[in-house]
């Protein structure tokens, strides 16, 4: 594998981390918002609840795409491979 791809991955995995935890910090800010909304205008019905349900599922969708599947999958791989190839012979 030649040093700028390992690079490009490495590059790559950082930004997908980083964007990760700025959808953490904007997710925690903005449903300690509506929370704190929620309490002081109608405590006796909990709206909050249904935006930290439905976000917090992306976000655990995104944590996944991040953590556990971080290479995508091998069909990808092949694909760019493939274009690559493909753009090299096009030259």
């Amino acid at each position: 594998m030649e040093k700028q791809s390992v690079y490009e991955k490495a590059k790559a995995r950082a930004e997908a981390k980083l964007g990760f935890f700025i959808h953490l910090g904007v997710y925690v800010a903005v449903n300690l918002l509506l929370t704190a909304i929620n309490l002081s205008t109608s405590a006796r019905y909990s709206w909050a609840v249904w935006p930290l349900m439905g976000w917090g599922i992306a976000l655990a969708i995104d944590a996944l795409r991040v953590f556990v599947f971080p290479g995508g999958s091998a069909i990808k791989e092949q694909m760019i491979e493939k274009e690559m190839a493909k753009g090299l012979r096009e030259e």
